[in-house]
């Protein structure tokens, strides 16, 4: 997941009741099993657990300024 920091993807992965969740976020960083990333529908910073994803679709290269 740490080649994704920076840019915009969409994710399929299990939330904290089991359920799946179809998301496009943007990757912040990636650290003890962790994606701290921000989430494109509901605009708000997401943690999801790396083991959680079960797929991983890259849509673009991030267009916020660092």
């Amino acid at each position: 997941m740490e080649r994704y920091i920076g840019h915009i993807i969409e994710v399929i992965y299990l939330d904290i009741d089991n359920k799946t969740k179809q998301r496009r976020i943007e990757v912040l960083m990636v650290e003890n099993g962790l994606v701290k990333a921000f989430c494109h529908q509901r605009q708000a910073l997401r943690m999801i657990r790396i083991e959680n994803i079960l797929a991983v679709k890259q849509v673009s290269v991030s267009s916020r300024v660092s």
